[in-house]
């Protein structure tokens, strides 16, 4: 016979005997349950004739109290309790309903009577009591007839507790004959059902549960070490050691997801504290050189597999302009116009592959779509710079969708970074430029002159220094308004600016003054420099309201180094020129004259 077919069979027999012993358990607790209540019954019944008892003798005693004493607490405390006397039959009810037969309740019955008799001779010894005649009154209460009455009632009453104790004890014994007759029953039914569950335990535990437990026990030992290279055994039953084979070997598939989770989120958070260190490095950043070192450096390390470009906008030619790669990217071009991305266009992440079929952008240079993305570095809505990728063809999509998130982030923190840096070139342009001409004003020209100074004190290098008054200027405020002198001003600024827009640094130092620094200028190149700006200044024709403003002409003042003395007295030795062109007349350069080899005066 098979091993299942036994197990069944006694598994069966098992819950068969268990079922039946539980049974007969129930049946013995039902008998101690009846014994109890025949128990609890003569307790009721003792109680009810005890009552009835203590109210004849109550009664009795009130009224032979006032018939002695003739005091009316006692005749009201015999009228209280008289009143709270229930008549025989709602007394004998209240038994009835707690189980007492009919022959125990005629007992019962006729002591009530008796107890009702004793009550009307009470009345009447009281009546008589207050008609004065007490002794009429004490031969009712205090006669033999009356204690014969009593007699008769605690006889009665003996009577129905007799009756009831004969009862209440043959219940009592049938119920403890029957509970103990089923409580044996129930015992021998466990000890069977126990004996048949030894030998099954000891069938079952030997031929199925031993063997396979064992060798799931090395299992489980190997895989609580996380040696997951532990294979739990097939099991060719469906029983519980064939579950916990399952069970086993779910544990280990989730042991093996779990280390491979594990390794992503360390993964993850590496990758976290790598973009960490990049946005405090792009914090630090002072220039958009700095910015772009620092993406050429963490860009590989956050994406190891993916290629790439840093674009930043250019805003002048209106292009996106290569400012680093990395990883050698094969496809997009250089330098392209905004229209040329899509990410540009759209303002979000362009993939032309992928679960989504897209349009590739037009700068990749190729037709088919191939494995990009694009993700548009913006500013207030406005696009500043671009990421582009080339994602790797070998790679599954968990990796790419991870990926992802790192390059979104990156793309992030660089757009913010060169945002911020924008900003604050912004702000610097604002607080270092001229607002009416656009020039770069005085604190400006403080910070270069002391730079180009020092540059070419240490270098030994060429420096010159052009100082320019615009002549009789108080005449265009005066004979045509300011807004003429500021646009003369503007004029004579655009000038200087157009003139040096590859070498050289126009200033305004204030009202009519300007200043240029002309690095790596020797005397006669600044020379030069400055009669092309005379003429074109000369050259200017500007009207106001209508009416031409007149000529305009300007005074300047020369000095170079090292024909002149230390590069750190240019500016004093190019005023003194200055002042000495206006005293001979204006419209003219001087340069500084060297009075001997280690200085030079205007």
């Amino acid at each position: 016979m098979r091993l299942s077919t036994i197990t069944n069979w006694a598994y069966g027999a098992t819950v068969a005997l268990t079922l039946f012993s539980g049974a007969t358990m129930l049946m013995a607790s039902g008998a101690e349950e009846r014994e109890r209540a025949a128990v609890a019954q003569r307790a009721t019944f003792d109680q009810a004739t005890a009552t009835l008892e203590e109210d004849v003798y109550r009664l009795t005693e009130q009224a032979r109290g006032f018939v002695i004493s003739g005091d009316p607490s006692h005749l009201i405390a015999y009228r209280r309790e008289k009143e709270a006397l229930r008549s025989v039959e709602q007394r004998i009810a209240h038994l009835r309903d707690a189980g007492a037969n009919e022959s125990e309740l005629a007992a019962l019955r006729q002591a009530m009577h008796w107890s009702d008799a004793l009550t009307d001779e009470q009345d009447a010894a009281i009546r008589a009591a207050q008609a004065k005649d007490d002794k009429t009154a004490r031969t009712i209460l205090f006669g033999d007839e009356y204690g014969r009455e009593l007699d008769r009632v605690a006889a009665q009453v003996g009577k129905f507790q007799y009756m009831l104790d004969q009862r209440t004890d043959h219940a009592v014994a049938r119920a403890t004959d029957t509970a103990r007759q089923w409580r044996t029953m129930s015992e021998i039914m466990l000890g069977m059902t126990a004996l048949l569950f030894l030998c099954v335990l000891y069938f079952v535990l030997k031929q199925r549960i031993l063997r396979p437990v064992v060798r799931l026990s090395d299992v489980v030992t190997r895989l609580a070490a996380q040696d997951y290279d532990a294979i739990p055994p097939d099991s060719a039953h469906v029983d519980e050691i064939g579950d916990m084979a399952q069970a086993i070997r779910i544990f280990r598939e989730n042991g093996l997801e779990r280390q491979r989770l594990e390794q992503e989120r360390d993964a993850d958070r590496m990758m976290r504290d790598l973009i960490s260190r990049l946005t405090q490095r792009l914090q630090g950043c002072d220039s958009v050189s700095d910015l772009v070192d620092v993406v050429r450096r963490f860009a590989p390390e956050i994406a190891p597999d993916f290629p790439g470009r840093l674009y930043i906008h250019d805003a002048r030619r209106n292009a996106m302009t290569q400012a680093c790669d990395w990883l050698s990217p094969a496809q997009s071009r250089i330098e392209f116009p905004p229209s040329a991305c899509w990410a540009l266009r759209r303002g979000q992440t362009h993939r032309p592959t992928g679960d989504m079929v897209d349009i590739p952008c037009e700068h990749l240079g190729v037709s088919e779509s191939v494995s990009t993305i694009c993700i548009p570095l913006a500013a207030q809505s406005e696009s500043i710079g671009m990421l582009y990728y080339e994602e790797p063809t070998d790679s599954n999509a968990d990796h790419l969708e991870r990926t992802g998130k790192y390059l979104e982030m990156l793309a992030e923190n660089v757009g913010l970074a060169l945002a911020n840096l924008r900003l604050r070139d912004t702000l610097r342009e604002m607080a270092m430029a001229d607002a009416l001409t656009g020039l770069p004003n005085r604190r400006q020209f403080d910070t270069m002159l002391q730079t180009l100074v020092h540059d070419a004190d240490r270098h030994g290098t060429p420096l010159a220094c052009l100082m320019v008054d615009i002549d009789h200027f108080k005449r265009f405020n005066d004979n045509y308004g300011h807004d003429a002198g500021d646009a003369v001003l503007r004029a004579v600024g655009a000038v200087l600016g157009d003139s040096l827009r590859e070498h050289g640094h126009a200033f305004r130092l204030g009202g009519e003054e300007f200043v240029i620094l002309m690095p790596g200028f020797n005397l006669d190149q600044a020379l030069g420099r400055a009669m092309q700006i005379q003429r074109r200044i000369q050259e200017l024709r500007l009207g106001h309201h209508g009416k031409e403003l007149g000529p305009i002409t300007a005074s300047f003042g020369l000095s170079a180094f090292p024909d002149h003395g230390r590069p750190d007295r240019l500016l004093q030795t190019a005023d003194a020129a200055l002042l000495r062109a206006k005293s001979e007349g204006r419209d003219r350069i001087l340069v500084a004259t060297v009075r001997d080899g280690a200085s030079a005066a205007a």
